[in-house]
């Protein structure tokens, strides 16, 4: 009894599975640990450590970076160019309501990351960009006629990116292209346009028939006056010897034709053939 009682005292040795668990788990953890040691920046980012919600102004650049596990995570702000749109109803100098359409393509400033995201957060797209261009865009809007929106388009999408710019320097980000996608107006000004349209394209064609009928007529003027020019110079040509010769020429091609025999009856006193001035020429 005595012997069996010290025996069941003896501690248990650990087994050959006991000790492939406990190895098990000490992996395991090591794993765990060593996952959450470190953290990857993706390129066209910039990362921050964040400790317990406290922002670290420490920039990381892309790549494998350390930190400490469970404690520390690291947040990447994204440092390409990025587009935001945004839909602004305003009214032009002449009153008409006109609805734009912007495009902005922006980007953070890398050097600046921690003042933006600590000041800000992550929807400073929302907090900060797009009231911004709402704003500047109704500003801007009430400077033009409504026509001009148009006319000058390039124009406002500059004057809209200049003032954009300005204002979102303040919290460090960059403003790269603005556009004006699209501008929106009331159907009876659209109409107004349309008719306007239509009424330059009829006076320009009349004006064209206009200009096409006073060439025509300098033409005409022109060819009378090259036809009378022309006459004159006939008239001037034609003397005395010139007459008398062209009646010679007719008189020899009558008498070419003559038959020989006088006409019983004339029409006047002038005989048929001057029979006198061609025997004279002969």
């Amino acid at each position: 009894m005595e012997a069996g009682t010290q025996q069941q005292q003896h501690p248990k040795k650990n087994t050959p599975v006991g000790k492939w668990i406990s190895t098990a788990i000490i992996v395991i953890v090591v794993l765990i640990v060593g996952s959450n040691s470190y953290a990857q920046v993706e390129y066209g980012h910039v990362g921050l450590y964040k400790t317990f919600g406290k922002l670290n102004d420490n920039t990381l650049s892309p790549g494998m970076h350390f930190k400490i596990p469970f404690m520390q995570t690291v947040i990447q702000v994204n440092t390409q160019v990025t587009k935001t749109e945004t839909d602004t109803t305003a009214s032009s100098k002449d009153l008409q309501p006109v609805s734009t359409h912007v495009a902005v393509n922006y980007s953070v400033n890398k050097d600046s990351a921690y003042n933006l995201m600590n000041n800000i957060g992550g929807n400073f797209d929302v907090v900060i960009i797009n009231p911004a261009v709402q704003e500047i865009v109704k500003e801007v809007t009430a400077r033009y006629q409504a026509e001009d929106l148009i006319a000058k388009r390039d124009v406002v999408a500059g004057e809209i990116s200049e003032h954009l710019t300005a204002r979102l320097a303040k919290y460090d980000l960059i403003v790269n292209e603005i556009n004006i996608v699209n501008f929106k107006f009331s159907d009876a000004f659209n109409q107004s346009i349309e008719a306007k349209q239509v009424a330059q394209q009829q006076a320009l064609k009349a004006s064209n028939d206009l200009k096409r009928i006073q060439i025509e007529a300098q033409q005409k003027i022109a060819q009378a006056e090259a036809e009378a020019e022309s006459l004159k110079l006939k008239k001037q040509e034609v003397t005395a010897e010139l007459v008398q010769l062209k009646q010679i020429e007719v008189q020899e091609k009558a008498l070419e034709k003559w038959d020989g025999k006088l006409p019983q009856v004339t029409g006047g006193a002038t005989p048929f053939i001057d029979i006198q001035t061609l025997t004279n020429q002969r």
